[in-house]
């Protein structure tokens, strides 16, 4: 079963963010970031190397085999494979640190975990995790909805790509940057350059228009796929490219009435700098 992007999130553990995503319908914690909230090392990836070194020499175990290397959003904001492990992998890493907070991180690792099985169980209850998480950041009841749709039709996209032979952790990101492209006149990492951001989620920081226009270039990808049955990358690429020019098309007549961008710097961080959006 495939990763999927749009369920790579942030956890936090007594104030510290632990990434997190969904592989395989469970899910994978980085082990940097597990190894940074439980020993609170200036470097935790050197300390995560000396862990697997000692576990090594004296046990005759290599961590790294309960191991995945899998893409999250480094602090550049680039995706970038990172060992990551499931919950009961990040339980047997526990075993070989020493630290306080290993118990309370237990328990926390325990619900999370549990919340997954729930949610596999009434896929319902992700949805309203997701929508309640949004209302505690601040975000409007409009907003969410547009939000919410648009994951769906996000999913909808690269489920089509899965199954027309393009590769989740090669092509994706690809056929992604073809539809903004052609949409806003930016790819994904030149817009959060555009907006201020980092590590934080592109899509979360759009404001009403800028949802709607990338709902409709993914969508019109979508259908084209199907109408044509497109098979492969190369075709998949050129029809991102028409799906995204049919929503750009669609920007600039608004933009031209309107008399302004709608690629807005605006977004959501709370900061002095950042405008805050109503």
């Amino acid at each position: 079963m495939k990763t999927q992007k749009l369920d790579t999130q942030l956890a936090l553990f007594r104030g510290k963010n632990i990434r997190k995503i969904l592989h395989e319908n469970e899910w994978y914690f980085s082990v940097i970031d597990v190894v940074a909230a439980l020993t609170d090392s200036a470097n935790p990836r050197d300390y995560w190397f000396k862990i697997k070194t000692r576990v090594e020499a004296e046990e005759k175990f290599q961590l790294s085999t309960i191991c995945r290397q899998l893409k999250l959003e480094a602090p550049d904001g680039k995706m970038r494979e990172t060992d990551c492990a499931n919950t009961e992998g990040i339980f047997r890493i526990i075993q070989s640190i020493p630290s306080p907070k290993a118990e309370p991180f237990k328990r926390w690792l325990a619900k999370v975990g549990f919340e997954r099985v729930q949610e596999i169980e009434n896929p319902e209850l992700a949805t309203k995790r997701t929508r309640m998480l949004y209302k505690l950041k601040g975000y409007s009841e409009d907003w969410i909805e547009k939000r919410m749709r648009g994951i769906a039709i996000r999913e909808e996209l690269t489920d089509e790509w899965q199954k027309r032979g393009a590769d989740e952790n090669k092509d994706y990101e690809i056929l992604t940057a073809e539809i903004s492209k052609a949409t806003f006149g930016l790819t994904p990492s030149q817009y959060k350059d555009h907006k201020g951001l980092k590590r934080q989620n592109l899509r979360d920081h759009m404001d009403d228009f800028e949802l709607i226009f990338t709902m409709l270039g993914e969508r019109s990808t979508t259908e084209i796929h199907r109408n044509e049955n497109s098979r492969g990358v190369k075709k998949l690429k050129e029809d991102s490219k028409i799906g995204g020019k049919i929503a750009g098309n669609a920007r600039k007549e608004l933009e031209k009435k309107l008399g302004r961008s709608i690629v807005s710097k605006e977004n959501f961080l709370p900061n002095k700098k950042a405008k805050k959006l109503k």
